[in-house]
């Protein structure tokens, strides 16, 4: 997968963040700090799952920042 998928369900109040193709999964683990990690088959993470996300205002959007960095 070469996007970042992600999914705010605003019912189920969770933000859900892909790196991988969600199809890959084949693990999931709920951390203490109410996170779960998805993994595929080999442990690798693929997405994470943050429960009881509430953004801070109503109608908040999301902003999607990508940084790259040169090599060495």
């Amino acid at each position: 997968m070469d996007k970042i998928k992600v999914i705010h369900d605003t019912v189920g109040q969770t933000l859900t963040v892909w790196f991988d193709d969600p199809m890959k999964e084949s693990i999931c683990e709920e951390t203490t700090d109410e996170v779960v990690l998805m993994k595929d088959g080999t442990g690798r993470v693929i997405g994470f799952e943050l429960l009881h996300y509430v953004p801070v205002a109503p109608g908040v959007s999301l902003s999607v920042e990508t940084v790259i960095q040169a090599a060495g």
